[in-house]
């Protein structure tokens, strides 16, 4: 099973990190031992001090596909879930400032709570799919996928031109903005539309 992760796929994202637009999605991946498990904590690792919340929205990939084309990329996905990209922002940084790869800052144990998962049949596709964050019941981040950058069609066929999906595979989508710094003791609580799906304890 593999993390796939798509970053500034919304504009106002990309402006508050006062990043360059993409002309095509930024992909970078976590391993499975990012995934947190079902009603864990998230331990703030002791190699950051500034680790920050992105809530995205996930989807599971349902059989295996390569160079899959934009107008078939629906036909591979049909759960969708709120997802958490914990971002150790210092770390990041660093690395960025030194031409480095940031899989560190992006891909360490438990930096991938999932949410439960829900039919994407169930949704207004069209209409987009609404998603947020509260952070001590506090409004935090909101998005719909109509804003993002590039659909999840077109990130299914970016990536399966590079890396062959398989069923089970996570692909995190990007993230909107209001990111911010989590500290000890808050509670994070990702939702699609008004359906509480994913709570996630800091400590």
């Amino acid at each position: 099973m593999k993390i796939i992760c798509v970053g500034r796929n919304y504009a106002l994202h990309v402006k508050e990190l006062n990043n360059a637009p993409a002309e095509e999605p930024v992909i970078f991946m976590k391993p499975e031992t990012a995934l947190l498990q079902k009603r864990q904590p998230f331990f703030i690792p002791n190699f950051s001090g500034d680790v920050h919340h992105e809530i995205e929205l996930v989807i599971k990939i349902n059989k295996v596909g390569k160079n899959i084309a934009e107008k078939f990329a629906h036909k591979y996905y049909d759960e969708v879930a709120p997802g958490i990209d914990f971002t150790a922002r210092d770390l990041q940084q660093k690395l960025k400032t030194k031409g480095l790869p940031w899989e560190l800052a992006k891909a360490f144990d438990g930096s991938a709570p999932v949410g439960n998962f829900i039919p994407v049949k169930e949704l207004d596709m069209e209409s987009g799919i609404d998603f947020q964050l509260l952070v001590n019941n506090e409004l935090r981040q909101k998005g719909n996928s109509n804003h993002m950058i590039f659909s999840f069609s077109r990130i299914i066929a970016f990536v399966s031109s590079f890396i062959t999906l398989k069923k089970g595979d996570l692909i995190f989508t990007g993230t909107p903005e209001g990111v911010g710094p989590v500290k000890i003791g808050d509670r994070l609580e990702g939702f699609i539309g008004s359906r509480k799906l994913l709570t996630v304890d800091i400590r």
